[in-house]
């Protein structure tokens, strides 16, 4: 008879609440129970530990064994915990000893010859033990991942053997190094775009103010290719955004790849996307589109096609910066601060307005094609935009005089630089109180809103917007104050982008 503790960590939103694997031998007939709200794949693993104890030569004792994962409420999922359980059966038993047990805490499926496979959520459970002064010992598959937390006593296995001959004194496991192939890759540079002077400006009000966008135009005008140099724009990662944005990527079911550390995330859902795959959800509540792109940028192409359900759901999170996904047995908070960027057609066919091309479609084809998108998303938008067709004799230039990617990144760090210190957040997320404070007009400027929110029935959601783009565009140009040319420059970015039909 006996009794072990092993700590470990759930896999729950980004949260990793901690798990206390106890294990008790007693007598009676030879059986396992599992108990604690486990999920199939942890109730499986009974069968996965046996296999692997067996294998690396350890006695599996014919006793009646209970393994109990605390606490009881929360609900545990995954094979995260095959490690935590094989070894506490293994120190109940009294095969191994049990004081490296104290203070380390243990993640890891165990395949059925007792080599440890990779499992999700390792940033979360790394950062959580650090935070609490443990060990961590997760599987060598997960080794990268884990050497992304520059502090914390963290060590690699590859297999039961190896964490069993560290606990009985012998140091045989690994401190996982960082991989010089984790810098960032070349993103795409904007010089590449041709011509499109307004959607190019727009764009670095975007980078600058943490803006969203929406580009309105015909096909093969370069919306997708002006959404896609977005992050590269934007300034490099922090420490924090970088280990908040991985931890994201860790705990989803795509996992998070090294090659992403320090990239801003670009997520590009199809428009047949449902409302689940974009806010996040499932049984075990996992994140969304829009938590993936946190801290970087959400692109929706052919905006009108997705469901206006699944856009309106959208509204929420675009001003809050976070997203609850509530379920009868579980709740999980996940970060959503991100940059909105979207592309439409002017109308169904495509060729609305657009002087090269015949326009198909009727004036309640067109009416009806932007009724999809609702007003208040439109409402949270503050950058509407126009692209229009270039001109034909700029696809021949032999050079490409736009500004590349760098120069425009730079004068992009310096507005933020400027916004930080004077706000903490960017100008999209100034709050009302704080939009008064720092986007305060004078009367020229109060009387020109004033007149535009008449001409173009803005709601004061809409002329907030228009503040805080102005608040950007003199950021940029260096000015204390917004004058006059900033709010013009503002207003005409947050005209009505939909064309009429001829």
């Amino acid at each position: 008879m006996g009794l072990a503790r092993v700590l470990s960590r759930a896999c729950a939103g980004v949260c990793a609440p901690g798990v206390v694997v106890e294990t008790h031998l007693s007598g009676g007939l030879p059986r396992v129970a599992i108990v604690g709200m486990p999920r199939k794949a942890v109730t499986e693993a009974r069968d996965r530990v046996r296999a692997a104890l067996m294998n690396c030569g350890f006695d599996y004792p014919a006793r009646n064994i209970t393994v109990s994962l605390a606490p009881a409420e929360l609900p545990k999922d995954g094979g995260c915990f095959d490690l935590p359980i094989a070894l506490g059966i293994i120190a109940a038993s009294r095969q191994c000893r049990s004081k490296r047990l104290k203070g380390t805490e243990f993640l890891g499926e165990l395949s059925l010859a007792g080599e440890l496979q990779a499992v999700r959520g390792i940033l979360p459970a790394a950062l959580r033990a650090r935070a609490a002064g443990h060990r961590l010992v997760v599987p060598l598959a997960n080794s990268a991942e884990a050497a992304l937390l520059a502090q914390g006593p963290i060590f690699c296995a590859r297999s039961l053997s190896e964490v069993v001959a560290w606990l009985n004194g012998e140091d045989v496991l690994a401190v996982p190094e960082a991989d010089a192939a984790t810098r960032p890759a070349r993103a795409p540079d904007l010089k590449e775009v041709i011509g499109q002077q307004l959607p190019r400006r727009a764009l670095e009000l975007c980078a600058a103010g943490g803006h969203n966008l929406l580009m309105c135009g015909p096909p093969g005008t370069g919306k997708t290719m002006l959404a896609a140099r977005l992050p590269g724009l934007l300034p490099p990662m922090t420490e924090a955004e970088a280990l908040e944005s991985a931890a994201i990527a860790s705990v989803s079911h795509g996992g998070f790849s090294p090659d992403q550390w320090r990239q801003r995330p670009f997520r590009a859902p199809h428009h047949t996307a449902s409302a689940i795959a974009l806010v996040g959800g499932g049984q075990s509540p996992q994140p969304g589109e829009i938590s993936l792109a946190h801290q970087g940028v959400l692109f929706l192409d052919e905006l009108p096609e997705f469901p206006r359900r699944v856009l309106d759901s959208l509204r929420e999170p675009l001003e809050a910066g976070t997203i609850t996904i509530s379920r009868a047995s579980a709740q999980a908070d996940f970060p959503a601060v991100f940059q909105l960027v979207c592309a439409m057609n002017p109308c169904p066919c495509g060729y609305a307005g657009d002087p090269a091309a015949n326009c198909r479609c009727s004036h309640e084809q067109v009416q009806r094609y932007a009724a999809r998108i609702s007003g208040p998303l439109m409402d949270r938008i503050d950058l509407q935009v126009q692209v229009l067709r270039p001109d034909p004799a700029l696809l021949h230039a032999t050079t490409m005089n736009g500004e590349d990617s760098a120069t425009v990144r730079q004068r992009v760090g310096v507005a933020r630089a400027q916004q930080l210190q004077r706000q903490s957040v960017t100008n999209a997320r100034l709050s009302s109180n704080a939009l008064r404070q720092h986007c305060g007009l004078k009367a020229k400027e109060q009387k020109l809103l004033t007149r535009a929110a008449r001409q173009l029935q803005l709601s004061p959601r809409a002329c907030h917007s228009i503040m805080r783009v102005a608040r950007t565009i003199a950021d940029l140009d260096g000015r204390e104050q917004i004058a006059l040319e900033h709010l013009s420059e503002a207003i005409g970015l947050r005209r009505p982008v939909q064309a009429k039909a001829p």
